[in-house]
Protein backbone atom coordinates (compact mmCIF):
# COMPACT_ATOMS: atom_id res chain seq x y z
CA UNK A 1 0.00 0.00 0.00
CA UNK A 2 1.29 3.04 -1.23
CA UNK A 3 -0.96 5.61 1.13
CA UNK A 4 -2.27 5.27 4.31
CA UNK A 5 -4.90 8.19 3.72
CA UNK A 6 -5.30 11.48 2.20
CA UNK A 7 -7.00 14.62 4.16
CA UNK A 8 -8.84 17.39 2.65
CA UNK A 9 -9.62 20.41 4.17
CA UNK A 10 -13.00 22.01 4.14
CA UNK A 11 -14.88 25.26 5.29
CA UNK A 12 -17.89 23.69 6.39
CA UNK A 13 -17.46 20.55 7.77
CA UNK A 14 -21.17 19.84 8.03
CA UNK A 15 -21.73 20.30 4.27
CA UNK A 16 -18.55 18.54 3.36
CA UNK A 17 -19.15 15.31 5.86
CA UNK A 18 -22.77 15.42 3.84
CA UNK A 19 -21.44 15.24 -0.03
CA UNK A 20 -18.65 12.37 0.93
CA UNK A 21 -21.43 10.37 3.10
CA UNK A 22 -23.11 10.37 0.05
CA UNK A 23 -20.86 9.69 -2.35
CA UNK A 24 -18.80 6.61 -0.68
CA UNK A 25 -22.33 5.63 0.25
CA UNK A 26 -22.41 4.60 -3.31
CA UNK A 27 -19.12 2.56 -3.43
CA UNK A 28 -19.82 1.16 0.06
CA UNK A 29 -17.19 3.18 2.12
CA UNK A 30 -18.37 4.24 5.17
CA UNK A 31 -17.21 6.07 8.23
CA UNK A 32 -14.20 4.52 10.21
CA UNK A 33 -12.64 6.55 13.71
CA UNK A 34 -15.74 7.58 14.83
CA UNK A 35 -13.95 8.96 17.64
CA UNK A 36 -11.57 11.67 15.86
CA UNK A 37 -15.17 13.37 14.86
CA UNK A 38 -15.81 15.18 17.41
CA UNK A 39 -12.35 17.08 17.22
CA UNK A 40 -13.74 17.54 13.32
CA UNK A 41 -11.89 14.67 11.58
CA UNK A 42 -14.23 12.88 9.85
CA UNK A 43 -12.72 9.26 7.70
CA UNK A 44 -13.63 7.53 5.65
CA UNK A 45 -12.59 3.85 3.85
CA UNK A 46 -13.57 0.48 3.41
CA UNK A 47 -12.07 -0.99 6.76
CA UNK A 48 -9.16 -0.33 8.70
CA UNK A 49 -6.38 -2.02 6.76
CA UNK A 50 -7.46 -0.06 3.79
CA UNK A 51 -6.34 3.24 2.29
CA UNK A 52 -8.78 6.12 3.93
CA UNK A 53 -10.35 9.89 2.60
CA UNK A 54 -10.58 12.51 5.40
CA UNK A 55 -11.76 16.03 5.41
CA UNK A 56 -11.55 18.80 8.07
CA UNK A 57 -11.01 22.16 8.91
CA UNK A 58 -7.22 22.96 8.63
CA UNK A 59 -5.31 23.01 12.16
CA UNK A 60 -3.68 26.21 11.51
CA UNK A 61 -7.29 28.49 11.57
CA UNK A 62 -6.95 29.64 8.18
CA UNK A 63 -9.29 28.87 5.54
CA UNK A 64 -9.08 26.08 3.28
CA UNK A 65 -7.94 26.27 -0.25
CA UNK A 66 -8.20 23.81 -2.88
CA UNK A 67 -4.65 22.74 -4.06
CA UNK A 68 -3.54 23.72 -7.84
CA UNK A 69 -2.22 20.59 -9.02
CA UNK A 70 -3.01 18.14 -6.56
CA UNK A 71 -6.20 15.49 -6.94
CA UNK A 72 -7.57 12.80 -4.79
CA UNK A 73 -8.54 9.77 -6.78
CA UNK A 74 -11.24 7.38 -5.88
CA UNK A 75 -10.58 3.86 -7.40
CA UNK A 76 -14.00 1.95 -8.43
CA UNK A 77 -14.97 -1.10 -10.48
CA UNK A 78 -16.80 -0.19 -13.57
CA UNK A 79 -17.52 2.74 -16.01
CA UNK A 80 -21.04 2.53 -14.68
CA UNK A 81 -19.93 3.62 -11.15
CA UNK A 82 -17.39 6.23 -12.31
CA UNK A 83 -20.96 7.35 -14.42
CA UNK A 84 -22.49 7.29 -11.21
CA UNK A 85 -19.78 8.84 -8.74
CA UNK A 86 -19.62 11.76 -11.28
CA UNK A 87 -23.53 12.43 -11.52
CA UNK A 88 -24.18 12.77 -8.00
CA UNK A 89 -20.95 14.92 -7.21
CA UNK A 90 -22.34 17.33 -9.90
CA UNK A 91 -25.95 16.52 -8.54
CA UNK A 92 -24.78 17.83 -4.88
CA UNK A 93 -23.02 20.89 -6.09
CA UNK A 94 -19.97 19.30 -7.25
CA UNK A 95 -18.12 21.39 -10.24
CA UNK A 96 -17.30 19.20 -13.34
CA UNK A 97 -13.66 18.84 -14.54
CA UNK A 98 -13.91 16.55 -17.11
CA UNK A 99 -17.37 14.50 -17.55
CA UNK A 100 -16.49 10.82 -17.50
CA UNK A 101 -15.15 9.04 -20.56
CA UNK A 102 -11.50 6.65 -22.16
CA UNK A 103 -8.49 8.46 -21.13
CA UNK A 104 -6.06 6.17 -22.72
CA UNK A 105 -4.46 2.92 -22.15
CA UNK A 106 -7.56 1.27 -20.64
CA UNK A 107 -8.21 4.52 -17.55
CA UNK A 108 -12.04 5.10 -17.65
CA UNK A 109 -12.23 8.53 -15.30
CA UNK A 110 -14.15 11.17 -14.91
CA UNK A 111 -13.33 14.75 -13.33
CA UNK A 112 -14.96 16.66 -10.52
CA UNK A 113 -14.40 19.37 -8.08
CA UNK A 114 -16.02 19.18 -4.29
CA UNK A 115 -18.07 21.99 -2.33
CA UNK A 116 -14.46 23.41 -1.24
CA UNK A 117 -12.91 23.18 -4.45
CA UNK A 118 -10.68 19.92 -4.57
CA UNK A 119 -10.12 17.96 -7.45
CA UNK A 120 -11.50 14.62 -7.55
CA UNK A 121 -12.24 11.73 -9.62
CA UNK A 122 -13.38 8.67 -10.02
CA UNK A 123 -11.95 5.74 -12.10
CA UNK A 124 -11.52 2.22 -13.03
CA UNK A 125 -9.33 0.34 -15.44
CA UNK A 126 -11.07 -1.32 -18.37
CA UNK A 127 -9.97 -3.83 -21.22
CA UNK A 128 -9.29 -2.01 -24.77
CA UNK A 129 -8.43 -3.07 -27.81
CA UNK A 130 -5.40 -1.36 -28.16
Amino acid sequence: MLLGYITLGTNDLTAATKFYDKLFAKINVGRIMPELEAQGFIVWAKDMGSTGFSITKPYNGEPATAGNGNMAALSVSDPETVQAIYDLAIEMGGQCEGGPGHRGGGFYAAYFRDLDGNKLNAYCMIETDQ
